[in-house]
């Protein structure tokens, strides 16, 4: 199966009716897809991964393996608890802690800052595209994960290091992503991230000329009423390689309240009498108006029927 890919390019012109289209199914039908001409500096993109990828080599690698983890490949433990990574974690927003991480380098500390800030400017923008086509106002999903001081953004740095027994462990286990919506920057060689799809488990490949990779999290699937699905994801360890992974979470913020959007509600609770005497004078009329009556009226303001 071919993963859709999000032309943003195409968004301006004749062809946005037709990428929009693709957008929601991609949303609604697979909850994975790529971007492509997103916006965000490429050589910018490319520094990221080099310096993530230098850090690493000299800061991560000769402990990782050294780990009690490491050494539990050659045990006859049980690996399901484990997962073959080496990762840190970077918060942006509301608050970053990036110079409380250690031996990370300027250059790095300041690359990052710059791609996020771009990062960012994507996922308001994914997210106005989806709210869009839910019906909702542009910035609803915005508002709805802005706490005081705006939504959480946070990104995962993952190396899933070349593995000599990957039949053994999982680089990481199957999963759905907790928050929002999850923008991921990953390797140009070396697959191993895999989607559920069907049934069946979609091979993700390497992103070839810094295309991003994104999915939505359970509080895009809630905030939806379930039109857009969190997908199970997993990372397969591999033999042949040591595969990067930058994944950004643009997240709601802690106090944030999450529930389906009020408008992609259908009426609950109600009885089936009082719909009928709602109908015998609505029959005719389009139906919006009169599940908007129901819904007022199960919430107690009974005075509402049209």
């Amino acid at each position: 199966m071919e993963i859709p890919v999000i032309d943003f390019s195409d968004l301006e012109g004749e062809k946005r009716e037709k990428t929009m289209a693709l957008l929601h199914q991609a949303c609604e039908k697979w909850g994975f897809f790529q971007v492509e001409n997103h916006g965000i500096d490429k050589k910018l993109m490319e520094k990221v991964k080099q310096l993530v990828n230098s850090h690493y080599e000299h800061n991560l690698k000769e402990s990782f393996y050294e780990s009690e983890m490491a050494k539990r490949l050659n045990s006859k433990d049980n690996l399901n608890d484990m997962d073959w990574e080496s990762t840190f974690f970077i918060w942006h927003r509301p608050k970053s802690n990036i110079n409380e991480i250690t031996n990370l380098s300027e250059d790095l500390r300041k690359t990052m800052d710059e791609y996020i800030a771009q990062l960012i400017k994507l996922a308001e923008k994914l997210s106005e595209l989806m709210c869009e086509n839910l019906g909702l106002e542009k910035d609803y999903i915005m508002k709805t994960f802005s706490g005081e001081k705006g939504p959480s953004v946070g990104t995962k740095v993952a190396k899933y290091p070349q593995c000599p027994r990957p039949e053994l462990v999982r680089g990481l286990r199957e999963h759905t992503d907790a928050g929002g919506i999850i923008l991921l920057l990953q390797d140009d060689q070396v697959p191993g991230l895999e989607f559920l799809k069907d049934g069946e488990w979609i091979k993700i490949p390497p992103s070839k000329n810094n295309t991003i990779f994104v999915n939505t999290g359970d509080q895009v699937e809630v905030l939806s009423n379930g039109s857009y699905k969190s997908a199970l994801h997993r990372v397969m360890a591999g033999e042949e390689g040591s595969r990067l992974s930058i994944a950004t979470f643009y997240n709601p913020a802690g106090e944030a309240i999450i529930s389906p959007a009020p408008k992609l509600l259908y009426p609950n609770n109600y009885s089936f009498q009082d719909y009928l005497k709602l109908y015998a004078t609505t029959k005719f009329s389009d139906k919006s108006p009169r599940f908007e009556s129901v819904k007022k009226m199960t919430n107690g303001h009974h005075n509402s029927l049209i």
